[in-house]
């Protein structure tokens, strides 16, 4: 697909996603919302940014204007439980029709609307100029209270345009280093048209090392999946690595159940990287790596050398890797200049293997000497791979429509190029099939878990919260239980996503910020006062819920929000929803009574 095809296919989904279904008199969710929530969902699957919150917000603070679209916090934290990493992310949407190449000086204006918000927060100016009401009030006063723990912080411009420049220098605000970053059109097409973002990361180790690694390069026979080396990287070059790229680096199947984090770090790795540096490569079993491309030259002694990766993959070695660098952040004594680090690496071959199979199935084998649960690699669990078929021969009621499970990444994409051989076949395809019906593994947890009562852990964020479905999936399979799902199974499910898609659509337009939080408790609240008698069949042979349904969710949604709001004590409403109190208390605080005259009602 062509970059103007991917920008009018974008800004189509995003007019479709504003309108669709639009009540009379209901105001549309602004496409730039859309566009952001998209963007930072899609930078969130694929390892680039933590679980985003959306949060709009723009106004002018003294003679400064200031803006903000979302946020995203890390997992590790330091002794305090204080966040180690924050990103902020600023809209430049403008919605447009042809391909448009912003200049730098806008993106710069841009940047500097998030720095201003990010100066105005840490320093206290911005929360004493908020009212406590206001929905950015909990980010401010979080930025303020953590600012100083943050190691990493990076402000993301995010744009349908085309950046002149995408390499922009460090800030400095408040005394700590700040990263700018652009998200434009050109990298989102880059990511999506290859579904999966690891292709751009292209590592030089001449650029880390001073030369190519010393590499034994063992290249496949012709009609193998791969070529082959190994080496040793330089443990610093490997810190570095961890330090620019994060969770990003680690392959995203066993990225889940790593465990990176300050409370992370092996004591056999950090005693053995203070005390015996040049024995870590005789310790250490290594890392096995997987790349997309490889490029040979002459190492400085002559030899073989490994000059770059790209999409390179730590899928075997990840707490390896992460306790390499919370070892050195904690202990910056520690010297890496004599510790090696063995690596296998894996080149995966163009056309020669189905590259996510082929990494799922080296992650498991390489991380065989662990702990693994088998859910941690799950896209080929018969549970998933029974949806996968389910949904490929399962019409809705129209007898032309269907919904697609996206059991491995990108297949969407895949499965348009393959049986859309003409743009017109291409178009009737996606009428039949659009982006709205495709339905991801961690998307199908969330909607699941949110109807059982379980918003809590949906507000984990969408990698925990798929790995607690996982659990449960495990245990109830362990007790003996069926968990192959049947085509009513199936049906069912779907209902519960266009449930819980219309219940967000009807929710975010109310709120500006909190939305996905305030949906997944709102959902649990109508889950538990349904009880049984909620009609999935009707919802699935309607392909919708009901206005008098949608009026219940608005409801609610403002009784919901309140309850978020009492309980949290002042605490941000993305961090207080994700805790098993929170449940109980906003399950426990008074509601409106449900509606008699909701048809998908039973008996109402």
């Amino acid at each position: 697909m062509e970059l103007l095809d991917f920008l009018l296919d974008t800004q189509a989904s995003i007019r479709e996603e504003v309108t669709k279904e639009l009540a009379p008199g209901e105001p549309p969710v602004p496409a730039e919302a859309v566009f952001s929530s998209h963007v930072m969902t899609h930078m969130a699957d694929q390892g680039i940014t933590f679980e985003p919150t959306s949060c709009h917000y723009e106004a002018k603070v003294g003679s400064s204007k200031v803006k903000v679209s979302g946020y995203a916090v890390s997992d590790t934290t330091d002794e305090r439980g204080y966040p180690d990493r924050l990103d902020l992310f600023v809209s430049l949407y403008r919605g447009a029709e042809t391909l448009e190449q912003i200049p730098d000086a806008e993106v710069g204006r841009a940047a500097r609307l998030g720095l201003q918000f990010l100066k105005f927060s840490a320093s206290g100016k911005l929360s004493r100029e908020l009212d406590e009401t206001n929905d950015v009030y909990p980010l401010v006063v979080e930025v303020e209270r953590v600012f100083e723990s943050l190691d990493d912080i990076r402000i993301f411009v995010i744009t349908d345009t085309v950046a002149r420049t995408r390499n922009y220098a460090p800030q400095i605000v408040e005394g700590k280093q700040v990263r700018l970053e652009i998200m434009d059109l050109q990298r989102l097409y880059n990511h999506w048209q290859q579904g999966r973002a690891r292709d751009e990361l292209v590592v030089n180790f001449r650029d880390l090392c001073g030369t190519a690694l010393p590499s034994v390069w063992v290249p496949g026979r012709e009609g193998e999946e791969y070529d082959y080396a190994l080496t040793a990287i330089p443990g610093e070059a490997l810190r570095h690595l961890y330090d620019r790229h994060g969770p990003r680096i680690l392959e995203a199947n066993v990225r889940s159940f790593l465990g990176v984090g300050s409370k992370g770090v092996n004591k056999g790795i950090r005693d053995t990287l203070r005390d015996h540096p040049d024995r870590f490569m005789a310790y250490n079993n290594g890392i096995v790596v997987v790349a997309d491309a490889a490029q040979l030259d002459r190492a400085s002694d002559g030899s073989v050398g490994l000059l770059w990766l790209q999409g390179m993959q730590i899928v075997n070695g990840g707490q390896t890797t992460a306790s390499i660098y919370f070892a050195k952040k904690k202990n910056a004594d520690i010297d890496l200049s004599n510790v090696r680090v063995p690596a296998k690496i894996i080149v995966l071959r163009d056309g020669q293997a189905d590259d996510e199979e082929l990494i799922a199935h080296i992650s498991r084998y390489a991380n065989s000497q662990n702990v693994v649960r088998q859910s941690d690699l799950s896209a080929n669990k018969p549970f998933h791979r029974e949806l996968e078929r389910i949904s490929m021969r399962t019409y809705c009621p129209d007898g032309v429509g269907r919904w697609f499970y996206e059991r491995s990444a990108g297949s969407y994409k895949v499965m348009l190029e393959k049986e859309a051989a003409t743009p017109a076949q291409r178009r009737k395809l996606q009428a039949a099939i659009p982006p709205y019906r495709r339905l991801t593994k961690p998307d199908l947890a969330k909607y699941l878990f949110a109807w059982e009562q379980k918003p809590h852990v949906v507000s984990l964020g969408s990698q925990k919260n798929f790995q607690a479905f996982m659990d449960a999936l495990a245990e109830r399979e362990l007790a003996g239980g069926e968990v192959v799902p049947s085509q009513d199974d199936f049906k069912r499910m779907i209902a519960k996503a266009i449930l819980f898609k219309a219940a967000h659509k009807t929710i975010r337009p109310l709120f500006p910020a909190f939305q996905a939080n305030i949906t997944a408790y709102t959902i649990a609240i109508l889950a538990m006062k349904a009880e049984d008698r909620f009609d999935f069949r009707r919802v699935w042979q309607e392909q919708a819920i009901s206005p008098q349904l949608q009026r219940q969710i608005a409801d609610w949604a403002v009784e919901v929000n309140e309850a978020l709001h009492r309980g949290s004590g002042g605490r941000m409403i993305s961090e207080w929803a994700k805790k098993p109190e929170c449940w109980s208390t906003t399950r426990d605080a008074g509601y409106s009574p449900l509606r008699q005259d909701i048809p998908e009602i039973l008996g109402g």
